[in-house]
Parts: structure tokens; C-alpha cells; sequence
């Protein structure tokens, strides 16, 4: 029977001064650099090493100007000459990272709700706000981007007071830039908050993972939220699910870098250094307690669904161990994507990744070749489908180089997705043909604040990836916002497209499109490898393949050399049966050479990359 004792925490405070909190905000509405002032306020970093995106640890984070990865933080404030500590998780912004936000979420009490004061409620805005609710969290809604000239501030707070239904004097006003605001802000954070509840009291502890990463010395770090008792350097600990047992061989928690602490108790986020190298013990959601007490397990989180598949393969087989090495080592620090290995005849042994979105898939490679320097393959990217087999047999269907052929198919079944999109009302019209080009049904439709109109679309996931991302903003000038989930499953009427390169087909490009559009994308795609692929020392036929039938065809001429150039000479005059001679002996010596088998098509990595991305370059 465990015995009671005073709720405290690191440094002797009192559960009552803890605050635990996220920022969730649409991309761009600046969470970031609301989170940079924050830290100089409270003085977490000192000015002179202040750097913008300070929390954004990621060259790739930087680069882009986007938060990839959480990053949580403590912060000491004070107020009303009591000392507060101040538990931040600064979250991504864009969809495909939902499933990192969810888990901040569940490792804090509240959030603060950002919206751009130039930009107003985005569809996104209206998806994060929803997981928040759904767990239950505190809400302090604040308008970012005050100073901006385009700032439509006291608009903007009506939209945010109508959509939470609160006073829109209690949505704060702040900016990241300046610091205007950022202190009543973190008042707002104490007083608004609930300090952290803890069940069970005695010599307990229970935290749950809600992150984790890799480290070569000392294996695996987990980020915790600890919801009962306390830990210490050299306890004894197990993962309630996966059943391992470990030492802790360091506590600490994050200012921002990771900083050893005695202990972190109750109420606390910070990490524990398991010691633990082997891949898979580990998971998102497992709950740590007492190797000797345990308590029961904490709700954990529902497993990511994957999005988008695509393959990855290296340019080299000799490099298969370290891509595999490398996919489970990046997994430790992304458990959001999933892999399997596979094989192709044409591009070797390779992985089977799943991925959240287009995004995700895109930072995963860029990854691999920029912290691994590894050289990749990357298939177009597809979804899953199921198949039923004219003998009754069915299948999900996984790679579109293995999507069966038309006859032996009775019925087809796809993922489609719901889509809430929010956009200006005088780009309705311009918006209207793209939904129907995409297949899309369009559903309720109400009007927003600031001459803008939401719309629920649902979707074939197909036609989502399908360029429409970019055909959105195209057609918003960049206004639209869009925020989707997954729907149910419904037949499709689809057929597959292989690209044949020199009468070899290349599985990368193989994509499985709708019937009605075939001979349109086989076209697109032959003409947009005929513009990209370079020259061989033979004539190269390039030709798109569906419902059985050549749909499409290009030729890539031959590099030539001139053989009117013999020796040192010019043939010139003369029979010009000569010049015959010399064509005719160059064209059977090209075509023995594809008879030998030295005819193969060397594609490079450029082309395979400027294929997925849907762009010429």
C-alpha cells in the first residue's frame, strides 16, 4: 500500500508552480519565433547566444524555415514573486506532422492557440484546435504578427472569439518579432493553466514516452512526461509494454540543450538515458515504471496509418547495409514512418517505406542522403489498394510495379479522404473545375469571416497526390489553406501505367491512375522523361504502357559521332556511296552493342528524383 507524502518536484517546487504547455498554430503562423522570445524573456538563453529558430535543431528545420521535429523546453518565470517552471513543447505546423502534435498534447494540460493576424483561422488551425479539445486541454487563444502593416488584428480576435466562443478580450495579442505581448502572454500560461494532477503518490514513478531518440554512446534517450512519483540516476526501471528492463544511466531535462538533473518528478518533462541499442524496444506511447513496483500502464497513442508508400532503393547494392542501418537508426528519431525490405529485378534489394504525407516522405529521403550520405532511388510515390482476384482471392496492394494486370482484376478498392479547405471567395470559381478534374464531391460549404469560404470535399487519396497541393495555391495565388483526414474506402476505376525505357520497363515510374485519364498521364509522363533524360550512345525509345496498349511514345535520339571526320581528314568529295559506307558501318556497330547487352539505359539519380517531384527543373 503506497503512503502518502508532499507532491514536489525537482528544486523543492510544488506541483501548483508547474505549468506544462504547447504552441499549435497553421505553418507559418509563427510558433517559432514566438517560442525564441519566450526563452529571452524568461532569460532560459542569454541574448548574445540567441539565434533565430533556436528550438529548430534540424539544418533541414532551418533551412526550409519549418519545425520538422517537437523540441521541448523548461523555462523558470516569475510572478507575484513566486517562481514558476514553465514546460514548453514547440510543435510542427504542417498536416503531414499532425500525428508529433498529438503527442505533444498528451504530455501537457494546455496549449495556446496561435493565429496569424494576417492570415486569420486556416484550416489547419481548425484540425490542431480539435485535437486539443479532444484531449481535454486549456485553450489561451493569441493573435500573432501585431506589428505586421497587413495585421487585421481586431478581425482577426472575433474570428478566434466566434470559433472558441469566448470574449474576444480574452485573446491575447503578441509578437514574435518584437516581443510585444510575450509576457502577459506566459501571465496568461499561469494563470489560465492547471498545474499537472498526480494519482498515485509514495516511492512510484510512471512517465509516459511520447518521444524518443538515438544516440551512438548511450543508445536510447526517451523524452518523458512524468505523471507519477520521481526518478533517479541509476534506478531501476522496465517499458510497460515492450517488458525490458534497464538502468536509467541519466536524468535530466531540456534548458533547451539536455542538462542532468538529481531527479525529475512528477508533473515534469525531461529525458532518461536507457542504455538500450537494440531497435525495437522502445515505441512511442510505452509507459516506464518501477522495475520492482510497477503501476499500470498509461493510455498511449494510437500507431501512425501511413499515407503515401514509396520505394527506396541505393544507387549501389554495396551500400544495402548502411541503408538499412541508416532507416532503423533515422526511425528512433521518427517513428512515424515504417519500412520493409523488398526487392526489384530492375533496381535491387531496397525498403518499402510508409509515410504521413508527400512532406514527410520528402524530409525521410533528404535525410538520409544529407546525415547518412547515401545515394537513393525514390519510386513515385503511391497508396495501398485492395484487390479482388477473379478466383476471389483479395489483397492489399502496396508497390504499383505489382498492381495486377486489368484482366485478372474483378474489383478495386481505394482510400479516399476528407478535405477542409478554406479560401477566399472571389477564387471559388478558379477553384471549382480543379475539385472536379481531382474527382472530388463537394460537401457543406459556410461562409468565414474576412470574405472567405469553407468547403468539405472528399477526395480519392489518389487524386490528393496528384499535384494538388500545388494546383490549390496555384489556382488561390497561395490563400487556400487545406487541412484532410481519412475517410472510408470506396471501388475505384483504376488501371496501371508502366514506363517502358528501351523496351525495359523502369518499376520506379510505374504509378496506377484512373482509367479515364490514361492516355493523358501516359503522354504527360513520356514527354517529361523524353525532356529529362539524357542521351545514349543508341536511339532510345521511351513509351507509357496501359490497359494493355501502347498509349504513348518518344524517341530519344543517338549521340553521334562524326564519322565523316576519318583520321585527320574530312570526307569530302568523292561517291557518296563513301559516306553511305562510313553511316551504315556506325549503325550496325550501335546495334551489336544492345545485342551484347551494353545497350542498357543508364538513368541517373536526377532524372529518377525530378520524376517524383512532379516538376521539370
Amino acid at each position: 500500500m503506497a503512503f502518502e507524502r508532499p507532491q514536489t518536484a525537482s528544486y523543492g517546487m510544488d506541483l501548483k508552480h508547474i505549468r506544462n504547455f504547447s504552441i499549435i498554430a497553421h505553418i507559418d503562423h509563427g510558433k517559432s519565433t514566438l517560442a525564441d522570445r519566450m526563452l529571452e524573456v524568461t532569460h532560459t538563453i542569454e541574448k548574445r547566444k540567441m539565434k533565430e529558430q533556436v528550438l529548430d535543431n534540424m539544418e533541414l528545420e532551418r533551412e526550409r524555415g519549418i519545425t520538422i521535429k517537437m523540441q521541448p523546453v523548461r523555462m523558470q518565470f516569475t510572478k507575484a514573486g513566486a517562481q514558476y517552471m514553465l514546460n514548453l513543447i514547440d510543435t510542427p505546423g504542417h498536416i503531414d506532422f499532425s500525428y508529433e502534435v498529438s503527442r505533444a498534447l498528451k504530455a501537457v494540460e494546455g496549449s495556446i492557440l496561435l493565429v496569424d493576424a494576417t492570415q486569420g483561422v486556416q484550416a489547419q488551425t481548425l484540425t490542431v484546435l480539435e485535437m486539443a479539445r479532444t484531449q481535454g486541454l486549456t485553450i489561451i487563444p493569441a493573435v500573432s504578427k501585431v506589428d505586421s502593416p497587413l495585421a487585421r488584428v481586431e478581425e482577426t480576435k472575433l474570428e478566434i472569439a466566434t470559433l472558441l466562443h469566448v470574449d474576444p478580450d480574452t485573446v491575447l495579442e503578441v509578437s514574435g518579432k518584437t516581443g510585444q505581448g510575450v509576457e502577459v502572454l506566459l501571465d496568461a500560461v499561469v494563470d489560465r493553466i492547471p498545474p499537472p494532477a498526480t494519482e498515485f503518490t509514495g516511492d512510484n514513478f510512471r512517465g509516459l514516452v511520447f518521444d524518443f531518440k538515438y544516440s551512438n554512446h548511450q543508445g536510447v534517450i526517451v523524452y518523458v512526461r512524468v505523471f507519477d512519483g520521481e526518478v533517479k540516476r541509476h534506478d531501476n526501471l522496465s517499458f510497460s509494454v515492450a517488458g525490458e528492463k534497464f538502468l536509467a544511466l541519466d536524468v535530466g531535462t531540456f534548458i533547451p540543450e539536455e542538462t542532468a538533473m538529481a531527479k525529475i518528478s512528477a508533473g515534469e518533462i525531461g529525458y532518461i538515458v536507457t542504455g538500450i541499442k537494440k531497435p525495437g524496444i522502445a515505441s512511442v506511447g510505452d509507459t516506464i515504471v518501477r522495475e520492482k513496483t510497477p503501476l499500470p500502464a498509461l493510455p498511449g497513442y494510437m500507431k501512425p496509418r501511413p499515407v503515401v508508400w514509396a520505394s527506396i532503393y541505393p544507387e549501389s547494392q554495396d551500400d544495402f547495409p548502411e541503408l538499412k542501418l541508416a532507416l532503423g537508426k533515422l526511425q528512433l528519431s521518427d517513428s512515424a514512418f515504417s519500412y520493409e525490405e523488398e526487392t526489384s529485378g530492375a533496381l535491387g534489394r531496397g525498403f518499402r517505406a510508409g509515410f504521413l504525407g508527400m512532406l514527410h516522405l520528402e524530409i525521410i529521403t533528404e535525410r538520409l542522403r544529407r546525415e547518412f550520405n547515401l545515394e537513393l532511388v525514390v519510386t513515385m510515390p503511391s497508396i495501398t489498394y485492395k484487390v479482388t482476384y477473379r478466383n476471389g482471392k483479395e489483397e492489399m496492394i502496396y508497390s504499383p510495379h505489382l498492381f495486377p494486370n486489368d484482366g485478372e482484376v474483378v474489383e478495386v478498392i481505394e482510400p479516399w479522404a476528407t478535405i477542409k479547405i478554406i479560401v477566399p471567395q472571389n477564387y471559388l470559381s478558379g477553384l471549382m473545375p480543379l475539385l472536379f478534374s481531382h474527382e472530388a464531391e463537394i460537401g457543406d460549404t459556410e461562409n468565414f469571416s474576412g470574405g472567405r469560404t469553407a468547403l468539405t470535399v472528399k477526395m480519392p487519396l489518389r487524386e490528393m497526390m496528384r499535384n494538388f497541393f500545388d494546383e490549390l495555391k496555384s489556382v488561390s495565388s497561395g490563400y487556400a489553406s487545406i487541412s484532410y483526414e481519412l475517410g472510408e474506402m470506396r471501388s475505384a476505376d483504376v488501371t496501371r501505367l508502366d514506363v517502358l525505357v528501351a523496351d525495359e520497363p523502369v518499376h520506379a515510374f510505374t504509378r496506377v491512375i484512373s482509367r479515364r485519364r490514361a492516355f493523358e498521364e501516359a503522354e504527360t509522363t513520356v514527354e517529361k522523361l523524353h525532356e529529362i533524360l539524357p542521351r545514349q550512345q543508341f536511339e532510345t525509345k521511351i513509351q507509357g504502357f496501359a490497359s494493355g496498349r501502347i498509349l504513348a511514345s518518344r524517341t530519344v535520339k543517338a549521340y553521334r559521332k562524326d564519322v565523316m571526320m576519318h583520321g585527320s581528314k574530312v570526307v569530302g568529295g568523292g561517291d557518296v556511296s563513301r559516306k553511305k559506307k562510313l553511316l551504315e558501318k556506325q549503325k550496325r556497330g550501335k546495334e551489336r552493342m544492345k545485342e551484347r547487352g551494353r545497350g542498357k539505359v543508364n538513368i541517373p539519380h536526377e532524372v529518377f528524383l525530378k520524376m517524383m517531384r512532379g516538376g521539370k527543373e
